[in-house]
């Protein structure tokens, strides 16, 4: 018989503080803020066991969490104070609702007293999250505190997982009462039917070309692991959805490349030519379906099983032939020991290996150029592949230059890749400050466009405030990339808009008290990446190793002269 928690009086924030550490929080991130003074307060009596990581903007913060969460397998927790400090945090709880990243976000809110006045700061929380949350209330009533937490963590952690949003009024935390802490959250994952399982087994028999697709969020390494005996033992290819290449072991023979930005031509009409395609994980969203033309909508000419963890998404976009809502873990588990005979796919897996290993090597802009680019950018990778160990962590942001890791770095497995499918700039620096604050005996490596790196770069201060050792690596081509190369295509040679001035990266690096070099060309590369590398690893600051990017690596197949002709 579960024993009854006892009531103690205590004003509203350390109430929030205390539920907080009862569902097993350990880390928050935030910046400060006055409307939300008692949760700090509450915060500092358990400063031993719950850590707050201040931030330098409430977006990186969010960003952090989002990193946090996806790293642990745990419930990421974001702390900002009302109006702006609630818009700046709404960039990374967009890009946890469309990754279904479990993260509650702790918001100050003007008083009761005060409210539907437009008082200072005043926002309708409810309005302003609720498309891009799973669940967004307001805490009225200083004695619900512990009920209203306990369903943040239950709503953000069950089903398809996402942000839940709490607004804090000011008189709220300030008032007291005499009441009980709710008990710790439970997640609640559906599990497939053995009708569902059996149904399955009889599509995969029936199968010539079949091809698995893993994406989404929920996995475990024990799911992995899960997945990875099934796909052997049925000698299927396997690709991952768009920045979820982590969620299987590049290394291993099954691996065949990953569906989205810059897809493997090849591997793109593999795709198109399955006749059963088992999606486990993804929402197959417009990016993993290359715009919604790789299947077809709303009845794909390919037998698709979708499976995902929200029913909400099964049918939304794809009448799959059979749709099973169900949690990874339970998945996975429930596969690793369907087996059929694969005899009628024989030689797919090394068909399928050798076009990925084919689109692995160096691309048309450096081996077929007459006149090459100074810095080889796929020489970087090869350097970094001969330098990081295997389960090192990358993180990125948004931009082309995030293609030389999404195509040519060999994840090795689950939580080796921070990125965002949102297409969410200024991801990558948080997301390494938070893994290496998170887990200081890894190596962490960001990736970051030059303008990328300038949305969140100030977050370096906080890498460096918390003895966090990571290594980014800044494409300065002076421009935002991408969005050149789109006006390239559709309005050639009328630049406008696009072109950046930059700061010296490596002289910023050094004044957030870490390690800067600038890389001009390809010998000078590995010199400079082993000296970050040391610096961060043995004076546990920031490093960061600045690349003169020609301008017309633009992508690794295409230049910008050959997009303008």
């Amino acid at each position: 018989m579960n024993e009854t928690p006892s009531a103690r009086e205590r004003i509203g924030g350390h109430i929030v503080a205390d539920a907080l550490l009862g569902q097993g929080v350990d880390t928050v991130f935030g910046v400060p803020g006055e409307s939300y003074l008692a949760v700090l307060d509450g915060l500092y009596r358990h400063r031993d066991r719950l850590r707050f990581v201040a931030c330098r903007q409430e977006g990186g913060a969010a960003y952090m969490a989002d990193a946090y969460a996806k790293l642990t397998g745990r419930t990421g927790v974001v702390m900002v104070t009302r109006g702006p400090g609630a818009t700046n945090a709404s960039v990374g709880v967009h890009a946890a609702f469309q990754d279904s990243v479990p993260m509650v976000v702790l918001v100050g809110q003007v008083g009761t007293d005060f409210v539907d006045r437009e008082a200072f700061q005043e926002i309708d929380y409810r309005r302003m999250f609720g498309p891009m949350a799973k669940w967004v209330a307001q805490i009225d009533r200083v004695e619900r505190i512990p009920e209203y937490v306990a369903r943040a963590f239950q709503t953000a952690t069950s089903g398809r997982m996402g942000p839940v949003v709490l607004a804090l009024p000011e008189d709220v935390l300030s008032a007291r009462a005499s009441v009980a802490d709710a008990a710790p959250h439970s997640p609640v994952r559906a599990s497939p039917g053995m009708a569902q399982i059996e149904r399955l087994r009889e599509m995969l028999a029936g199968a010539g070309r079949p091809l698995v697709l893993l994406g989404g969020s929920g996995w475990t390494r024990q799911a992995c692991e899960d997945l990875r005996v099934f796909a052997e033992r049925n000698r299927l290819p396997v690709a991952c959805a768009f920045r979820c290449q982590d969620l299987y072991d590049n290394r291993l023979p099954n691996y065949v490349g990953d569906v989205g930005i810059g897809v493997n031509p090849k591997l793109a009409a593999r795709v198109r030519e399955a006749d059963l395609l088992l999606a486990i994980g993804p929402r197959l969203g417009e990016m993993t379906t290359s715009g919604y033309t790789l299947l077809e909508a709303p009845r794909p000419h390919q037998r698709l099983v979708h499976v995902h963890a929200g029913i909400e998404e099964l049918g939304r976009v794809y009448q799959a032939d059979l749709m099973i809502a169900g949690g990874m873990p339970e998945i996975a588990a429930a596969l690793r020991g369907l087996a059929v005979d694969p005899q009628a796919w024989k030689g797919s897996v090394e068909e399928a290996r050798a076009q990925y290993e084919a689109w692995q090597q160096e691309p048309p802009i450096y081996s077929g150029a007459t006149k090459a680019p100074a810095l080889n950018l796929w020489q970087v990778v090869q350097a970094l592949r001969r330098l990081l160990p295997p389960d090192a962590i990358l993180t990125n942001g948004a931009g082309n230059f995030a293609t030389w890791a999404n195509r040519f770095w060999p994840y090795a497995g689950l939580r080796t890749l921070l990125s965002t499918t949102a297409g969410s700039m200024g991801y990558g620096v948080p997301a390494a400050a938070a893994a290496a604050i998170t887990e200081p005996h890894r190596t962490v490596v960001c990736f970051a466009g030059d303008g990328d790196f300038l949305m969140t770069g100030q977050e370096l201060a906080t890498a460096a405030q918390y003895e966090a050792g990571l290594v980014v690596i800044v494409f300065d081509n002076g421009m935002y990339g991408t969005i050149r190369m789109h006006q390239e295509r559709e309005y050639p040679g009328r630049v406008f808009g696009t072109q950046l001035t930059n700061p010296d990266f490596a002289k910023l690096g050094e004044a957030y008290g870490g390690f800067g070099a600038r890389v001009r060309t390809t010998d000078e590369f590995e010199p400079a990446m082993r000296a970050a590398l040391a610096h961060a690893r043995t004076q546990h600051r920031p490093a960061v190793v600045a690349l003169e990017v020609d301008p017309q690596a633009i992508t690794p197949n295409a230049t910008l002269d050959a997009l303008r002709g």
